[in-house]
């Protein structure tokens, strides 16, 4: 929810500066709670909001590290600075409220169900299922889509792809991206969930560097922003 509050306050100052009345949010992986925050926390400022990846039922790496990690422990703090140092170097001036157990919470199973309690518009109807393809919020007409990928090795020569090859047993034989489980990724009307992409490749990461068969990112992105154009958005 502090995520959803920058996001607000940045939206705020968007729309000053540029007349703008209503925002297409796109968030990936904890992104999309976060864009789901401002939806229903601003509901006049936003046509639509598209996840990818987002972490809407939780994800069980989040459990399993957030259930052994000691609380101001050696990995807990190297792993605060690693966040901390990734916050500011993507422009972010309020590092000091940078925290993994924090992070871990609001990614678990549990803080996933507690913050759908309090949001649930554009959540899934049956387990596993897709979700209405718009809900109104305080009146508010807004649209809700989702994707995912559920590849984790896809290309040989990305370091990343090993490091989530490891992530990736956490989940068994659930279909993944390394991070996220295809089914806590649906929410609202669900276009596909089985790009063939990992957690990183779904943003064009690391460095555009996916598989020699997987779609284009980029490409992807300006589908979906004429998908929204097409539905006068």
């Amino acid at each position: 929810e502090f995520r959803g509050e920058e996001l607000i306050q940045q939206m705020k100052q968007w729309a000053a500066k540029d007349s703008v009345k209503k925002f297409n949010l796109i968030g990936h992986s904890h992104g999309g709670p976060t864009v789901r925050y401002a939806a229903g926390t601003v509901p006049t400022m936003v046509a639509s909001v598209s996840t990818m990846a987002g972490t809407h039922f939780g994800s069980k790496v989040a459990d399993v590290i957030g259930a052994n990690t000691t609380p101001g422990g050696g990995f807990d703090d190297l792993a605060t600075a690693g966040l901390k140092l990734i916050s500011w170097l993507t422009g972010n001036k309020t590092t000091s409220d940078t925290d993994l157990l924090t992070a871990l919470g609001a990614l678990s199973t549990e803080g996933a169900a507690k913050f759908n309690a309090k949001f649930p518009a554009g959540a899934p109807t049956t387990a596993c299922g897709t979700g209405p393809d718009k809900a109104t919020i305080a009146g508010n007409s807004i649209r809700f889509y989702s994707f995912s990928g559920t590849s984790v090795k896809t290309n040989g020569w990305d370091i990343s792809d090993a490091i989530l090859a490891e992530t990736a047993k956490y989940f068994g034989s659930e279909p993944n991206d390394g991070l996220v489980g295809r089914c806590a990724s649906h929410w609202g009307k669900v276009i596909k969930d089985n790009y063939t992409w990992n957690h990183l490749d779904e943003v064009n990461q690391v460095l555009g560097t996916i598989g020699s068969s997987s779609p284009d990112p980029v490409a992807f992105y300006v589908q979906h922003a004429n998908r929204l154009k097409w539905a006068f958005l």
